[in-house]
This record gives C-alpha cells, structure tokens and sequence, in this order.
C-alpha cells in the first residue's frame, strides 16, 4: 500500500482530484469530515444509546455517571488524535516527500483518526453489546427465519450476522434523495474507519484481524469498492470472496477504541460501586507503574483525584505503548503482514488482560448490564417481527389496516416497499439500529398498548 493513496481527499461524486497541498488549512477536507459526523442525527442520537451500563442506574453510589456510547466516541476520537499525531510525524519522516511534494502535515493523520474514531460506533444499536445479537438473533430463531429462502446466502448473512460497523458505513455513505453520497466523507476517513474490509461471507476466513467480522452489506458493495480501488487496499488472499487487508490507520482506530474501552468502562465500574475502588486502583498501579510520580499520587487526599490521575497516565501510557508498536511495525502493516491489534503486540498486554478480566466479572456480567440486555432482545425482536411482517405484506399486497398503519408510522426513509425483500429487511434492521434506547422502548410499548 502507498501513503499517498491512502490519504486520499477524494470525497463520492468528485470529478477532479483533491490535492493535499491546494487545501485552505483553516477548512483542511479531513477536519471537513469530523465536523459532517458530529453534527449528524445518527451521532447526536448516541447520546441516548448504552455503552455497557445502563442509565439511569442506582448501586449504592452516589457517582451516578456512566458513559453512553456519544461521550465514549468522544473520547475515543481524543485518543484517536493524539496516536495519529504521533504516527503522522513517524510516518512524514520516513517519507519526506509526503510533505515536501505533497503537502501532508502531521495534524492530517491526527484528523483523519480522530474522524474515523468519532463515528466508530455510529451504526451500533440500542441496549450495549447485545444490540446486534438481538437483531440478529430474530432471523436465526425468531420469525425473521422464514425470510431465507428470499435471500441469497450473503443476504442472509447480512441479516443473521448484522454489524454495527457496516451498518456505520451504510449511515456514513448511503444516498437519499436529494443527498448524495450521504455525508460525503473523505475516502482516507472511510479507509481508516472500515475496521473489517470485508463481505459477510465467507465467515472468519482466516485468523487475520481484518476476517473478524464483516464491514459492509451487500447494497453498499458497490461504492465499498470504489473506496477500496481509491485508496488502494491491498487484497486478502486468504479469503475467497470480497476481503482486503486494512488501512494502516485503522489499527490507530482501533486502538483509540482498546485503551478507552479498557480504562474507561473500568472507571465506570469503580465509580458505580461495582469494582472495588481499593482493589481497582491496585490494578491501574499496575498499568502505570514505570510512569507514576509516586510523590505527586500520595499528596492526594481525595480518591476521586487519584482515580483520575491514574486514569490519565493509563491512557498517556497505553497511547505512547501503541504508537511505538505502530512505528516499529509500520511497514508489515502496509504490506499486509501484521495481523493482530496494536496493543495485543504491546508491553502492557497482561495488565490489559487483567483489567479487561475483572471488568468482564464485575460490569459486563452484573445484574444491571444483564437485565438490560435481556430486556433489549425482547423490545427488539418486537419491533423487528411488527415493522417486516407489516412491510413484507404491504409488498405482497396482503396488508392489513393494522400493517398500513404502522408502515404509516415509520420515517418515510423506511417505508418503501417497492424495494427488494433484502432491502427492505435491512432497512427495517437499520431503522431498529438508529433508535435509542428510549426511543425503542417508547416504540415497543405503543405497539404493546401500553403508551399512546
């Protein structure tokens, strides 16, 4: 892979080239492209959606904050610059001619990551985790099953497998009317945003980090190519079907993701009272203790502060741990060699492993998380049987007054039932995918007559 392919400007529907060095720097294309995701209604709508804990929740703490899946992108996209930064400067000096005759700065690469990060969960459903099993779930052993015979295989698959990060790219690119190309991002943010530039099928063709999932339905295949032909992303032998390797930048994405995920949904759990906090900060002693100014940490009195504090030297360390990883690596990347997660090459990987460990024990499986995603199967399913079945027999012209109805009262974006069965199918999963986690509840309690 070439660097000055994968940092294309290139935005859907352009007919010239975008040249780095005629950018005006106080509107630079890839900053153009944060700004078009945080003023979108798919982000806004994460700030009602669960990272892992439930709001409001109540456990015998009286820090009753916790992070929603905004104010970790958010975070994330912080991270996601700063490790860009660090990476544009490595990579301009190995390559100098990418400034001298092109024009890239190191701040390009902070934005670029920063922009990919910041919509990394922009297609994830409602309920945490369990969103796209659920969804999922409802075509493999709910009433959604009796729509594979409609569908090919990859359709199929789509649906049983559905992801949030194809879905992301769905939202980020898709054309409606009078809007093409959807937000119209730069091809150098999409590159480094599609974590796994691959179709459904084959499933986990090989071990490599980019066959770990799937990042684009079978409706975006098109234009997905287009970007992979752009950029230039190298082909995945090892898998049969549609697969590439990744954009070097997506292990920075990624790793924005690893280190917020990995301190911040553990912070959550100490501050909730779920992880306790004497036994916590033993464990982010741990993570940091080659870089704790140990005269500094005893001064404070208060345990909100030294959480903090150990909080932030976690994630300086873990950024300055991938960014060295990243450098030494940098060309098996762009070759296509280098197969597993930034941090999991890292110094820190055991101290990871054991906080990751105990937020699984203490957060991810605690009664609140549980109850919340039990509860989301259901409101999910719920919604997805009445919407398909209402849109499905519209199509066959077998609709009831009842079905009319609630075609009726979808956004008119999901009505179409002129579509094809896939399209329809997917669209009412996507449409379940925006909702909120209040919204879907509010949905699923008029379709059971509980709310008017």
């Amino acid at each position: 892979m070439e660097w000055e392919r994968l940092l294309s400007l290139k935005r859907q529907g352009d007919t010239h080239k975008r040249l780095r060095k005629e950018q005006v720097e106080t509107r630079l294309g890839f900053e153009v492209d944060y700004d078009r995701i945080i003023f979108s209604s798919a982000f806004r709508s994460l700030q009602d959606k669960t990272q892992v804990v439930p709001m409001p929740i109540s456990v015998g703490s009286k820090k009753n904050f916790v992070h929603t899946r905004l104010t970790h992108s958010l975070e994330v996209s912080v991270v996601g610059r700063s490790l860009g930064r660090v990476a544009g400067q490595q990579i301009l000096a190995k390559y100098p001619s990418l400034q001298e005759v092109h024009g890239y700065q190191f701040n390009d690469f902070g934005a670029i990551v920063a922009a990919a990060a910041l919509a990394h969960d922009i297609g994830n459903p409602p309920f945490g985790h369990s969103g796209e099993k659920s969804i999922g779930n409802y075509f493999v052993q709910g009433n959604g099953k009796h729509y594979k015979s409609m569908l090919s295989p990859e359709e199929y698959q789509d649906l049983v497998d559905f992801e949030g990060n194809a879905n992301g790219f769905k939202l980020l690119t898709e054309s409606r009317e009078g809007v093409p190309g959807g937000l119209r991002l730069s091809y150098a943010t999409l590159g480094a945003f599609m974590k796994y530039p691959k179709a459904s099928l084959p499933k986990k063709p090989s071990k490599h980090i980019a066959d770990k999932k799937f990042g684009f339905f079978q409706s975006e295949q098109a234009f997905f190519m287009e970007v992979i032909e752009e950029i230039g992303l190298l082909k995945n032998k090892k898998n049969p079907g549609i697969g590439f390797l990744r954009h070097p930048l997506t292990y920075l994405v990624e790793a924005a993701d690893d280190i917020c995920y990995t301190i911040i949904d553990f912070e959550d759990g100490i501050n909730l009272g779920l992880i306790p906090e004497e036994y916590a900060l033993e464990y982010l002693i741990n993570l940091v203790k080659d870089n704790i100014n140990t005269k500094k940490y005893s001064t404070m009195s208060h345990s909100s502060d030294r959480l903090s504090y150990l909080r932030a030297l976690a994630i300086n360390t873990l950024i300055k741990d991938a960014a060295e990883v990243f450098e030494r690596h940098e060309s098996e990347i762009l070759k296509g060699e280098f197969n597993t997660a930034l941090l999991d090459r890292g110094r820190y990987k055991a101290q990871i492993d054991d906080i990751i460990k105990l937020s699984v024990e203490r957060v991810y499986q605690s009664t609140e998380v549980i109850d919340k995603e039990i509860a989301g199967y259901k409101i999910i399913s719920d919604i997805l049987d009445a919407y398909t079945q209402a849109l499905i027999r519209t199509k066959e012209g077998t609709a009831t007054n009842y079905d009319r109805l609630l075609v009726k009262s979808l956004p008119e974006t999901y009505r179409n039932t002129e579509n094809s069965v896939y399209k329809i199918l997917l669209d009412t999963c996507c449409f379940v995918a925006s909702l909120s986690d209040s919204a879907a509840v509010h949905i699923h309690n008029k379709l059971m007559g509980k709310q008017l």
